[in-house]
């Protein structure tokens, strides 16, 4: 087994996090517990607060003002200590939530360090390519023949029309052709959803069988009739890692987060055992009477 394989092993990820948080506890207070009565604060918090003071400032603080900073963290201490003496950080949904987000930052750090090799990134493109698919696109002419003016004449002319323009050929004149209507003749590159934002989905997903360079149809949409030119057509492609990196990178890495936040707690949950108490038929919703609404 290499060394980088070694590195990416979620049960080294494990014991590197519990480490990280032996050292985290034992850096905040020196391996002193909250009932304990020793406080202790070291040179390197010294210098952490003193840093803070100073990127809240512009400026070093002076010797009183660390003096303050000190007093200031140690009746934070104090008090900490004390609120959880007293038990008022249970149940409190703020709290845990806060200790929790601690936690899984240890598990970001952690998984940040561990940069992704090429393979891996490539592996996750070619996995999720849907997800990073660029689309097809195709740029159009149109002629519009609209059924609501020409009744039942609307095929029949259409068809007409298609002979006229098959004959002129792709660069046909048509900006008197057809009937009016607030649809571009000429239409650019464009994807699927935007043709069918355009003209409706039945049109756009007609269009993908016309061959290019041939006036086609009459083409049904909602709008009514239309022939149809396809001047070009390019298919849709997975693009190259370099183009995308920067979002496969974000996808990668998330998803690498949530594997092993899911890997810690499965190997956390074997130190527990998880009792879950049924719901009596006594039992009242929480904050109720029990009885009729008002």
């Amino acid at each position: 087994m290499s060394l980088k394989s070694v590195l990416r092993e979620p049960l080294l990820h494990f014991l590197a996090i519990g480490a990280a948080l032996f050292l985290y506890f034992h850096w905040n207070g020196g391996g002193t517990g909250p009932t304990s009565s020793r406080i202790v604060l070291t040179s390197g918090q010294i210098n952490q607060l003193a840093a803070g003071f100073a990127k809240t400032w512009q400026r070093p603080p002076t010797d009183v003002e660390i003096k303050g900073l000190v007093d200031d963290w140690v009746r934070e201490e104090i008090a900490v200590r004390e609120a959880m003496a007293m038990g008022l950080d249970r149940d409190d949904t703020v709290i845990r939530r806060r200790l929790r987000q601690k936690l899984e930052f240890v598990v970001e750090d952690v998984v940040a360090a561990a940069a992704p090799t090429e393979q891996e990134l490539q592996a996750w493109l070619n996995a999720h390519a849907d997800s990073f698919r660029i689309e097809a696109q195709v740029a159009f002419r149109q002629v519009y023949v609209s059924r609501d003016r020409r009744g039942s004449a609307a095929e029949p002319d259409a068809r007409a029309l298609l002979a006229r323009l098959r004959q002129a050929g792709p660069g046909a004149r048509i900006d008197n052709l057809g009937d009016p209507i607030m649809l571009p003749q000429e239409v650019d590159l464009s994807s699927r959803g935007e043709v069918a934002r355009t003209f409706g989905d039945d049109f756009a997903g007609s269009i993908e069988a016309l061959a290019p360079g041939t006036w086609a149809g009459p083409i049904q949409s909602g709008f009514g009739l239309h022939l149809v030119l396809v001047r070009e057509r390019i298919a849709g492609s997975l693009p190259d890692l370099a183009r995308v990196r920067p979002a496969v990178e974000r996808e990668f890495a998330s998803d690498r987060r949530s594997r092993q936040l899911a890997a810690m707690y499965e190997r956390l949950l074997a130190k527990y055992k998880v009792v879950i108490e049924k719901k009596t038929e006594g039992d009242k919703p929480a904050g109720g009477t029990g009885k009729g609404g008002l």
